[in-house]
């Protein structure tokens, strides 16, 4: 069976926020939360996910600075990154992230979610929201053709 779905990551110092694509990659639903622990007991969730779900294909948030240059978070995700691409055998994608956790965070508010409750979920909405945005980049890609130019 061909591993069509994507998982997406949002990798925090305190918890990592995991959404799931359907088969068709067009829609992203948050999945989990994984709390922060040792590296080896997380990767081992991720690949444990990755199996479960048979996923294809791994996006993880890249926090860059409102510039658009990477600071510290971003160096410091980069190292995650490096470790799934050598532990994993589909591909690992950077995807900017910039105001997914502000975005996670308003649509909790408007939704009148408890700042308790919003703790518990705002890493897989983060999560859920990259995921959707690369989703809908696949498809404008995929549903963009360049004109034909006419050497004559």
């Amino acid at each position: 069976m061909e591993r069509t779905r994507i998982l997406a990551l949002d990798i925090g110092s305190k918890r990592t926020g995991v959404a799931l694509s359907d088969e068709t990659r067009l829609i992203a639903s948050p999945l989990v939360t994984i709390e922060a622990s040792q590296f080896k007991p997380w990767l081992a969730k991720i690949q444990e996910l990755i199996e479960t779900h048979e996923v294809g294909e791994v996006v993880v948030g890249l926090p860059l600075n409102q510039d658009g240059e990477e600071g510290q978070d971003a160096l410091n995700i980069r190292k995650y990154i490096a470790a799934l691409q050598e532990a994993l055998t589909i591909p690992v994608i950077e995807w900017d992230e910039r105001f997914s956790t502000v975005q996670a965070e308003r649509t909790l508010i408007e939704a009148d979610v408890s700042r308790k409750n919003r703790k518990k979920v705002i890493d897989q909405l983060a999560a859920c929201i990259i995921l959707q945005n690369y989703l809908d980049r696949l498809r404008f890609n995929q549903n963009t053709e360049l004109p034909a130019w006419d050497n004559e």
